[in-house]
């Protein structure tokens, strides 16, 4: 069955981690994706842990690509590069600004040879601006855009969240602002540039600390797990593990006060909403702490679910892999990884449910150079002695 964006094509220039990402989302969703790679490769190649010498970080954002490699510092290889964006409706890039306009790539040049492209830049900090010209990786848009200052233990140093969120939230709007530039241009004909940074990103989706702070004056502080304006709304011990879980408002306190057997706290009115009692978890946190280290996480897990409170444990990534509903939604997936002794690697699958033209993810990450052969002859009608030419040449690989 055809993925929803089939028909689209993509010629890729990204490399780690942000761009890559948001790329692999399209091909995801049926987009031929064209990866396009220095003769020496994307570095994410090279990024441990590996099997039997393949990268599972490079495989598990890279796949379903077509690996292409063309030395883009060589005129010949820029020809090439621009032949392909006249094929094309999306060039991704997420390169420092300036570095594909000094390879002669730029979107100026580009929209010349294709007036329909949608040409989407990602870096970490934009296209304007003091910093426009500044390296980024992911702990440094954490540590820019105040991730960092309200991730970790109350009054513990600041630390880098747990995933690559300066990444992951640059790749998935990499993934909208191109999914709107193609919407808009099936209805005007005409391509634009997408302008994103990583830095934008990460204040976009700092939830209300920005605008708390803004009505306020106050500087959001590390807290933990716990919610900064709604309690209870944290993971606490329990005798054999840790429960995450939520309690809303006075009906479900008092349903949560009864089964820890704290009615006498109903009476206290500074816990009555969540805001409340936010402003006072010092004082409740190590009442509920008390409570709950008697039983275990499942049987704490029971008796909430009794009375809707959401809840579930706090699993490690290996119990993850266990978890039954993950399992239910087929949410990790083998794909064909020849290079290795197994023949595949598992990777998560697309979280997207479409009901009538569903994701359907069968390739693994390619090698390197793996469709270079087949890309310049198929789009570009290239012969078999052209193409080897240009492989003596180093042209291409």
């Amino acid at each position: 069955m055809a993925g929803p964006l089939e028909g689209i094509r993509v010629l890729d220039f990204t490399w780690a981690l942000a761009g890559s990402y948001g790329i692999m989302i399209l091909g995801d969703l049926g987009a031929d994706i064209i990866k396009i790679e220095a003769p020496f490769g994307d570095g994410a190649r090279r990024q441990g842990p590996r099997v039997d010498g393949i990268s599972t970080y490079f495989f598990s954002i890279n796949r379903g690509k077509k690996s292409v490699v063309i030395d883009l510092r060589t005129d010949k290889g820029r020809q090439i590069a621009l032949e392909l964006v006249k094929l094309v409706d999306v060039v991704a890039e997420n390169f420092t600004p300036g570095t594909m306009e000094r390879l002669g790539l730029g979107y100026e040049v580009l929209r010349q040879h294709n007036p329909g492209v949608i040409y989407a830049a990602l870096s970490g900090f934009g296209q304007t601006g003091p910093y426009r010209e500044k390296p980024a990786l992911d702990i440094v848009v954490q540590a820019v855009g105040g991730l960092m200052s309200i991730t970790g233990a109350e009054g513990g140093e600041p630390v880098r969240a747990g995933a690559s969120i300066g990444d992951i939230g640059g790749g998935l709007f990499f993934a909208i602002g191109i999914l709107a530039a193609l919407e808009e241009r099936s209805r005007s004909g005409q391509g634009q540039m997408l302008d994103l940074s990583m830095l934008d990103c990460q204040a976009a989706i700092l939830e209300n600390a920005f605008v708390r702070y803004f009505a306020t004056g106050e500087v959001p502080q590390r807290r933990g797990s716990k919610h900064p304006v709604a309690a209870i709304h944290q993971a606490f011990p329990t005798k054999d593990g840790y429960i995450a879980f939520s309690v809303g408002g006075l009906e479900q306190w008092t349903a949560f006060l009864e089964i820890i057997d704290r009615l006498d706290l109903l009476s206290e009115e500074k816990y009555h909403d969540r805001y409340s009692r936010a402003m006072n978890i010092k004082e409740l946190e190590p009442i509920i702490i008390e409570a709950l280290k008697h039983k275990t996480t499942d049987e704490w897990l029971e008796k909430f679910e009794a009375i809707s409170i959401p809840c579930g444990p706090v699993n490690d990534i290996a119990k993850a892999t266990e978890n039954p509903q993950l399992l239910h939604r087929n949410m990790f997936i083998d794909l064909p990884c020849p290079g290795t002794k197994p023949g595949s690697l598992k990777v998560s699958n697309t979280p997207i449910r479409l009901s009538r033209t569903p994701p359907e993810i069968k390739k693994g990450a390619p090698d390197l150079g793996q469709y270079t052969e087949e890309v310049l002859s198929t789009l570009l009608g290239m012969s078999p002695p052209e193409i080897a030419s240009l492989k003596n040449e180093g042209v291409i690989k």
